[in-house]
């Protein structure tokens, strides 16, 4: 992973304009995904055949039961201007209209019903405290963590009813265990398919 590091002692007006600029101008590999996490550009490789399978199986099962006018986005940026932050979520379900709405290639993170990351072992760190703190802060409802380098072990963590920079855990799963996402999903995903590791 590489970075560049941004002065973004107030992230927002012009500095929130040039940090996205610099995001738009960063020339990664293709695949690669390039976001700003607390002001600071970060590229990431592409992600691996078991990240992008996982991915499959969520976005399969939240098909089933989204409303039509919903789409679930694996490359759209979620802007969180307050925490210099612009993440590109595995997974986020957002309302068509939210796109639709405003021109460019991001949308305000609090547009999205629902985020998804599955970590890697390199992002891990920013998946689990970063971007939760983030997401949370925007009021995303939902943030959905597939953790397969948990220290624990592989888990799924849904975390809901967000408060400041906090989410509360509504669930927690090891990999194999089906969890429950609450209304307006209410889907159960089997995980007994996830591949570990």
């Amino acid at each position: 992973m590489s970075a560049l590091t941004v002065d973004h002692s107030a992230a927002d007006g012009r500095e929130w304009e040039d940090l996205v600029r610099i995001w738009q101008e960063t020339d990664a590999p293709e695949g690669c995904k390039v976001e700003i996490i607390e002001g600071i550009v970060t590229v990431s490789p592409p992600p691996s055949n078991d990240h992008n399978d996982i991915a499959d199986l969520v976005q399969r099962s939240l098909y089933e039961v989204i409303p039509k006018d919903w789409g679930i986005y694996q490359t759209l940026g979620t802007a969180v201007p307050f925490r210099a932050g612009l993440y590109i979520p595995d997974l986020a379900v957002a309302p068509r209209e939210a796109l639709r709405v405003r021109k460019g290639n991001y949308i305000p993170a609090a547009a999205a019903e629902l985020v998804v990351e599955i970590t890697s072992r390199a992002n891990a760190g920013h998946d689990r405290i970063k971007k939760a703190a983030g997401y949370a802060q925007a009021g995303v409802a939902l943030y959905l963590l597939i953790d397969n380098w948990a220290p624990g072990g592989p888990t799924i963590t849904l975390y809901g009813e967000p408060q400041g920079d906090v989410y509360r855990v509504l669930r927690a799963v090891r990999f194999g265990d089906p969890i429950t996402l609450p209304e307006p999903f209410g889907v159960t995903i089997d995980t007994g398919e996830f591949p570990v590791g």
